[in-house]
């Protein structure tokens, strides 16, 4: 473990990492019960769904784990299943057999494009301060979510997003659910100043425990430990259809599914390897196979019955709780593979539960703020709207994409063009392109 891994080297060790491994699983386990929900509105079975969320996430994080060794964790991305479920399946009236043959096209580009060092050289080619503000403004997204999912944060129609009630929470929450994340916060928060190993991850399960009185870690009736075990259902397995691929809206959808999962992939990459200190001369250690790894996901993601997989910002969760290595992903996968048949035992964890160690994870983000220049306009500004434009934007994606063109035309402006690769201005004229396609 020790060789493969290099946990000296990385100044971890097993236990570190499996607390690492566990954190991270909770912190996305929510995927377990959204991606399925979604899925099956398109007339997709929601059993088969289930299994291959798990199956996919785990083969996708075990290839991260053994090619890449980085502490990163895969699943399928949400916003990702909301554009197959929403736009391509209810709204272009496709069927989801089609939209599964999308993904594998797109995840077999992804593996020509990580081959070839396409990916890699994008990511080489964004500016150190868009990389830094990139960990930045993950932080503030993640801490969004946390904020939402918990009840906390609730939609206001005339200021957009506005401070919930702490009783009431929203209709598909639990009541209670965010003064119970209060609670959690508080709990993570003390644990933290305290300096607890492992204190995300003892917080997670606390709150859980105090969610049972009050009503929003629901247990169900007639509990007993055999109903925590149940066989999974089969997947969806090369279910496709490639009728109307070469069509200019299959092309359309192609080209999204591609799009926001590659620099959504890399925005996350970039924040998780940055929060773990991983990053040298401003580069991720073996970005290519960190790559391959999220074509591959996304390939049996499709081939198995479920939508893009990508990697999980809520990484940096596991980061935050010590995780430098390939073993946290592991222990990730392997809990992946076990909530096959402990499902019920892991729903119960509600995202009320989940939601502080998010926040607090935005905490630990924040910090690489220091480190941009904002005494330049031309790196300050693009680095700001990388920032902004991720939370408010609800998008890894959007964020790099306002970011890389306000550094090109700024530095277009200022005479300073010599400072902009030659990817960087390839990237800046395929944005432009997607703002008339999208």
């Amino acid at each position: 473990m020790e060789r493969f891994f290099g946990l000296k080297e990385h100044g971890t060790n097993i236990r570190q990492e499996i607390v690492a491994g566990v954190t991270t699983f909770l912190t996305m386990a929510y995927i377990l019960a959204v991606n399925p929900e979604m899925l099956s509105q398109t007339g997709m079975d929601q059993g088969g769904v289930f299994t291959a969320t798990v199956v996919a996430s785990a083969i996708a994080t075990i290839a991260m784990a053994c090619l890449a060794n980085l502490p990163v964790a895969l699943a399928p991305g949400m916003g990702l299943n909301a554009f197959f479920t929403y736009t391509v399946v209810i709204g272009l009236n496709y069927p989801w057999q089609l939209a599964l043959t999308a993904i594998l096209l797109e995840g077999l580009i992804f593996i020509v494009l990580s081959l070839f060092n396409v990916r890699e050289l994008i990511i080489k080619a964004i500016p150190a301060n868009l990389k830094r503000a990139a960990a930045v403004g993950i932080g503030l997204f993640i801490t969004l979510i946390g904020l939402i999912n918990s009840g906390i944060i609730v939609g206001n129609p005339s200021t957009l997003v506005s401070l919930g009630s702490l009783i009431d929470a929203p209709e598909h929450l639990p009541p209670l659910s965010p003064f119970l994340a209060i609670l959690g916060l508080l709990i993570i928060i003390v644990l933290y100043a305290n300096k607890i190993p492992g204190g995300i991850l003892i917080g997670i399960i606390l709150t859980t425990i105090l969610g049972i009185p009050l009503n929003v870690t629901r247990i169900p009736e007639n509990f007993s430990p055999l109903s925590l075990v149940s066989l999974p259902s089969a997947p969806l397995f090369m279910q496709f259809d490639f009728r109307s691929i070469f069509s200019f809206e299959f092309f359309t959808v192609l080209f999204t599914f591609l799009f926001v999962d590659i620099f959504d992939t890399i925005g996350t990459l970039v924040g998780v390897a940055t929060e773990a200190k991983l990053m040298k001369k401003g580069e991720i250690p073996r970005v290519k196979q960190a790559l391959l790894a999220d074509a591959i996901g996304t390939v049996a993601g499709a081939c198995l019955g479920t939508s893009t997989v990508t990697s999980y910002v809520e990484s940096t969760a596991g980061v935050a709780s010590g995780g430098r290595t390939g073993l946290t992903s592991l222990v990730t996968a392997l809990l992946f593979l076990f909530a096959l048949f402990l499902s019920p035992l892991f729903l119960l964890i509600p995202s009320a539960a989940t939601a502080p160690a998010l926040i607090v994870v935005g905490f630990f983000m924040i910090h690489s703020v220091t480190e941009i220049d904002f005494t330049d306009p031309t790196e300050g500004i693009p680095a700001f709207l990388t920032i902004v434009m991720m939370p408010f934007a609800y998008s890894i994606a959007e964020g790099l994409v306002y970011g890389i063109l306000s550094f090109v035309v700024l530095k277009t402006v200022t005479a300073k063009y010599k400072e902009i690769s030659l990817i960087t201005w390839i990237l800046f004229i395929v944005f432009l392109l997607k703002f008339f396609i999208s």
